[in-house]
């Protein structure tokens, strides 16, 4: 016998007693851990997936901040290219060839200037109004256009990239009386 040793040894012939049940079994303990480590590894997995939806959401605000961030310059570019067309417009059209020449050059290159930064015009004449790129102004009687086809155009739309950045404003047909 060990001289540390201080527990009664069983003598021959005894039976050893059971040990006493002082908590969950060892099956049980790792059952436990088991479930414990499964529930840790679906939570890091979730918190992956979060953090890989936030990454890709912040890419794409990103995206869009770069895409639109000239919307308010352009949309003030936009009156320089409607008084460019009314002078145009109000020009007579004999004489003064050149001074009309020169404000055709100009509209061109601030159009082409647009279509460098994804800024383009709306087709309006002779569509079907769509509220999503038109805006009525007028309805016109008329026998020569289908009732809600824009027949003339007050101002001219625009877009940049897919999206609105001003409306056309529009005569629209209706049915004649």
């Amino acid at each position: 016998m060990n001289d540390t040793d201080t527990s009664p040894e069983p003598e021959v012939g005894e039976a050893a007693a059971p040990p006493e049940n002082t908590g969950p079994s060892l099956e049980e303990q790792l059952a436990a851990r088991d479930a414990e480590i499964a529930e840790l590894k679906d939570r890091l997995l979730r918190a992956a997936a979060e953090t890989e939806n936030t990454r890709r959401r912040l890419e794409r605000d990103k995206a869009d901040t770069a895409a639109y961030a000239m919307t308010g310059f352009a949309r003030d570019l936009l009156a320089v290219a409607d008084n460019l067309r009314r002078a145009l417009d109000a020009l007579p059209t004999a004489g003064v060839e050149g001074v009309q020449a020169g404000i055709e050059a100009t509209e061109r290159e601030l159009i082409a200037v647009f279509g460098r930064n994804g800024i383009t015009r709306i087709d309006a004449l002779g569509q079907k109004l769509d509220p999503n790129k038109h805006q009525a102004m007028l309805e016109v009687p008329t026998a020569d256009a289908e009732p809600g086809t824009v027949v003339a155009e007050l101002q001219g739309g625009w877009t940049i990239k897919d999206r609105l950045l001003r409306p056309a404003l529009v005569s629209v047909a209706k049915a004649a009386e």
